[in-house]
């Protein structure tokens, strides 16, 4: 399950530290998480998906993996981020 580029724009304005920002932690960590929550909402219908089952624990390690670069490189960003999009450490 994909973002629409909308989804993706919307994301990537929303968190961008600044105007021309694509790539950040961010950025990315934002994106990872729509589509974290897309894809949650997939398999509350499709509960034998478990090939894509195994897309989304990749997706998840992925983020982990980000954040935890965040958490070390900058602690105010990680937080605030973690704020904004409601997850949990």
């Amino acid at each position: 399950m994909s973002l629409t580029t909308e989804e993706i724009k919307n994301v990537m304005k929303t968190y961008a530290i600044k105007p021309t920002d694509t790539g950040s932690p961010q950025v990315q960590i934002a994106l990872l998480t729509a589509r974290v929550n897309k894809l949650t909402e997939h398999f509350k219908v499709h509960t034998k998906d478990h090939h894509g089952r195994r897309g989304l624990l990749m997706l998840v390690g992925q983020r982990r993996r980000l954040l935890n670069y965040l958490e070390r490189k900058d602690r105010d960003g990680y937080k605030k981020i973690l704020d904004q999009l409601s997850l949990r450490k």
